[in-house]
């Protein structure tokens, strides 16, 4: 007779109760509320005010420069992520805590910081402005706002996997003669490159929602320095419910897709790994 496993929680129905509940307060109903609400709008309403100038223009801005920077995040963070694992320096601990520095901070803190940084009078600002490159009140400071924001999901997706390396299998590799450049394109690429694009989807999702910290850095002028979720601020300020409404649902389309891709990512991942 087999030995039944202890668990300390209750039982499977009242723990499983309680997870729906409390996810249907904090996800299911406000999403439910939100489609309901738009259902009220026609197609044609629908489609009016998701098409606006306005509006493609902010889905444009919002899309490219998520993308820019989950691009840069993909890279530079999983140097990062290589670096924190694989080596020792001094300060390591110091700087693994402040990639988790973005989750931390308010978001119009970053926006504040980061537009007075780049600004021409700042203290990074008054060296590039005179080359022509413009960080603060530009798409190129909504890019660095949205890569600041983005970075941790790549850094803290990759760690876990890149200690999980067997270095005996690099070492090999390097006794049978293979370089270190054929040694990490033939055996840790192809190894790190699910979880990389998994990382960058992710990164991708977190700059799309993102609000509070490029509203500080960008222009915001109508259809030149508005992200999509600026635009739906603006028109609820001004009473425009369906409107507000009909962009937000675009959005919420757009990472119910782009949470689908990470869960097949990780799926992927999963398999590929083992």
């Amino acid at each position: 007779m087999s030995k039944q496993k202890f668990n300390p929680l209750p039982g499977f129905r009242l723990t499983v109760g309680f997870s729906v509940l409390y996810l249907s307060l904090l996800v299911l109903i406000p999403l439910g509320a939100l489609a309901l609400r738009a259902s009220s709008l026609t197609w044609a309403e629908f489609w009016k005010y998701t098409t606006t100038p306005r509006a493609i223009a902010a889905y444009k801005l919002t899309f490219g420069a998520s993308f820019v920077a989950a691009s840069i995040n993909a890279l530079f963070g999983t140097l990062l992520a290589w670096v924190l694992v694989r080596y020792w320096f001094p300060c390591k601990r110091l700087v693994d805590a402040l990639v988790d520095i973005p989750f931390a901070l308010p978001t119009a803190v970053a926006g504040l910081t980061l537009s007075s940084l780049f600004a021409p009078n700042g203290w990074l600002g008054k060296f590039l402005v005179p080359l022509g490159i413009h960080g603060a009140y530009s798409k190129f400071g909504v890019v660095i706002a949205l890569t600041f924001v983005s970075l941790p999901f790549v850094v803290r997706t990759l760690q876990p996997v890149i200690e999980g390396l067997e270095l005996e299998i690099e070492e090999a590799a390097a006794t049978l003669g293979a370089s270190r450049f054929r040694t990490f394109t033939r055996i840790v690429f192809p190894t790190l490159f699910p979880t990389i694009v998994t990382g960058f989807a992710m990164a991708f999702a977190r700059a799309i929602g993102e609000y509070g910290s490029v509203i500080f850095i960008s222009t915001n002028k109508i259809g030149d320095g508005e992200i999509a979720p600026s635009v739906i601020f603006s028109y609820l300020e001004n009473y425009q419910y369906g409107a507000a409404m009909a962009v937000a649902v675009v959005l919420l389309v757009a990472s119910f897709l782009l949470l689908a891709v990470i869960n097949l990512l990780e799926r992927w991942a999963s398999h590929y790994q083992t």
